[in-house]
């Protein structure tokens, strides 16, 4: 095949290929063009629910913040009434913090009952993340040791104390709180002992542990 030939059926090949090209495009050009549109549209969408959730979220943590500081001013009342607000139509995670806020700040009023009850009620809720759920329990469980008997306490937080959760430590040293509380030194002794032989244990909640084992020596010698 000489060189012309080779370059009149290169030529060919192109022109069916432009031909093929421009018959594609006047058959799907709407349907290109129609997605092209959506993309972008959609894109600019996703960018302006990103920047929305922004501030939105950011106007939540400054009211959150504002609670906080009617906390601490001891006006109560204020105080409770933001997080209620927050509860009800803020962003991201403030309403879930807002709700655990408030359930603080009525136990710091003196209603411990009230405080766990919303606390078992964040626990309970699946729509919060776990973490938090987890965070709620053990603050109930905290309170519960003053208030409540060390079935209640172990009901509340002793799906915690299992080597996989990073709770573990704490929801340990409550129920041997509660343990200690109700008399019962081997249960108690036992929790502080998980506590003193995890290598991850806060230095804390480790020395604690050894305070409230060598308690319970002291109480076993007595006896």
């Amino acid at each position: 095949m000489s060189q012309d030939d080779s370059s009149f059926i290169r030529e060919v090949n192109e022109e069916l290929r432009s031909d093929a090209a421009k018959a594609f495009w006047r058959r799907w050009r709407f349907i290109i063009m129609g997605l092209a549109v959506l993309i972008v549209v959609g894109t600019a969408a996703e960018r302006g629910w990103q920047y929305w959730r922004e501030v939105t979220a950011a106007r939540s943590g400054d009211r959150f913040l504002a609670a906080l500081e009617l906390a601490r001013e001891n006006k109560t009342d204020d105080a409770l009434a933001a997080f209620k607000s927050l509860e009800t139509d803020g962003h991201g995670s403030y309403p879930v913090l807002a709700r655990m806020r408030a359930a603080t700040v009525i136990a710091d009023g003196g209603d411990k009952a009230g405080a766990i009850e919303q606390f078992l009620i964040v626990a309970n809720d699946g729509s919060v993340p776990e973490v938090l759920r987890d965070v709620a329990r053990l603050r109930a469980g905290y309170l519960l040791v003053d208030t409540a008997s060390y079935d209640d306490v172990s009901a509340a937080v002793e799906v915690l104390a299992v080597p996989e959760n990073g709770l573990r430590h704490s929801a340990r040293e409550v129920l041997g709180l509660a343990a200690y509380k109700a008399n019962d030194f081997a249960r108690a002794r036992d929790w502080f002992d998980e506590i003193a032989a995890d290598t991850q244990a806060p230095r804390g909640i480790t020395r604690r542990a050894g305070i409230m084992l060598d308690l319970i020596a002291s109480r076993a010698a007595e006896s």
